[in-house]
């Protein structure tokens, strides 16, 4: 499936370590609308997929959330990676630095660990896409509210790349319900039959 450079999707350059703006950004890595619960969501999805075109999308757009994962990562990684303990202890980061030290674990912005409950996998394309649409909004709308809080250059200018993808990938997944929606019509009576009501005269 995959053909893995040793490159990330945009280039992170952080040179300042900020433990404040960590632990807003690592909410786009566990938290509810973050890239670990939309990867894991489309690469479930697309087995229940009908149509091949509809599982390439959901497998092309879920191997890129697995590549913004890392990007997230490699955000928080730089953020952290040089703390001094007064910087941890001044900006609130101790209570993760207890469990995590500066590893990187999935959770939200507030504290909350991921969970798999966080996204759906329905077996049903049309509800399924309806979901993706939605949770791509939600990152983007994420996506801008970090940008709200965050100043610096280095950060912002990924942040700016991860959102933009998500634009993109709302785009696709509207691409792929007219799909469906268009194969699912050629099938459908009640598409070329308008006049039929079935509570009329076929209910006693």
């Amino acid at each position: 499936m995959w053909n893995y450079e040793k490159r990330l999707e945009f280039p992170v350059n952080i040179k300042e370590s900020n433990a404040d703006i960590a632990q807003v950004i690592i909410s786009q890595y566990g938290g509810p609308d973050g890239e670990m619960g939309a990867s894991m969501r489309y690469l479930s999805q697309r087995y229940a997929a009908p149509y091949r075109e509809v599982a390439g999308i959901l497998t092309d757009i879920g191997t890129e959330e697995l590549a913004h994962l890392e990007m997230v990562a490699t955000i928080v990684h730089q953020l952290t990676k040089d703390l001094s303990m007064e910087q941890i202890e001044a900006s609130g980061f101790r209570n993760y630095y207890v469990d995590h030290t500066i590893g990187i674990w999935p959770q939200a912005a507030g504290g909350v660990p991921f969970n798999a409950c966080e996204f759906q996998s329905k077996g049903d394309i049309i509800t399924d896409l309806m979901e993706d649409m939605a949770a791509e909004q939600k990152a983007r709308t994420t996506y801008d509210n970090i940008l709200r809080l965050v100043h610096d250059p280095d950060v912002c200018e990924p942040i700016k790349f991860l959102r933009m993808r998500e634009v993109v990938h709302f785009q696709r997944f509207g691409e792929a319900l007219r799909i469906v929606q268009d194969r699912l019509n050629e099938k459908n009576f009640y598409a070329f039959n308008p006049g039929f009501d079935c509570c009329e005269g076929n209910v006693k």
